[in-house]
Parts: structure tokens; C-alpha cells; sequence
């Protein structure tokens, strides 16, 4: 009986840890798709043309969503806001990048 016992206790905590691994792994997976869209809206926002790859720009988006859902996170705002933030990030990422790389070539 306490064998039994103990092994439905095991499959409860291993299913519990499942779960909140899948759960963080599609909060990561759908930040990071909000994360290319981001550095879209970012790359549009800027003036100019900006001289950086598709891919610099998805990862300054990706680094943003995140920066901005944790920057709103701990300010304790809503998802707009933190969308909000995640953009100027955005913005000044790919500033920053773009600006690195015109001053390279």
C-alpha cells in the first residue's frame, strides 16, 4: 500500500512539473514570436533605412519582448503597457544596431 501510495505521489509531482514545464516553454515560444512582430513595428518606427539583417532585427525584437514583459513585470502594468515598453526597447535596440553597423561599413 505505501508503495502505491508513494508512486501515485511521484506520477502527481511529475505531471505538476510537465505541466509547468510546457507552460513556460509556450510563454517563451509565444514571446518569441511576439518578439519578431515587435522588431518589425520597431524597424518600421525608425526613420531611414536601417542596414541590418531580417535576423538581427527578429532577435533585437525577441530580446525586447522579453526585456519589456519583465521590465512591466516587476513596474507591475498591464500587458499593453509591457507591449509598450517592449517596442521603445525595440526601437532602440535596432537603433543601436543599426547604427554600429553603418558606422562599419
Amino acid at each position: 500500500m505505501e508503495i502505491a501510495l508513494i508512486a501515485l505521489a511521484a506520477v502527481i509531482v511529475l505531471f505538476l512539473i510537465a505541466w509547468l514545464v510546457v507552460g513556460l516553454v509556450l510563454k517563451l515560444l509565444w514571446w518569441a514570436i511576439v518578439g519578431v512582430v515587435i522588431g518589425a513595428i520597431a524597424r518600421a518606427l525608425l526613420p531611414g533605412v536601417q542596414k541590418i539583417s531580417l535576423l538581427a532585427t527578429a532577435g533585437a525584437g525577441i530580446a525586447s519582448a522579453l526585456l519589456g514583459g519583465l521590465i512591466g513585470h516587476i513596474i507591475g502594468v498591464g500587458s499593453f503597457i509591457q507591449f509598450v515598453i517592449a517596442v521603445v526597447v525595440a526601437v532602440v535596440i535596432v537603433g543601436a544596431i543599426s547604427s554600429t553597423e553603418s558606422i562599419r561599413t
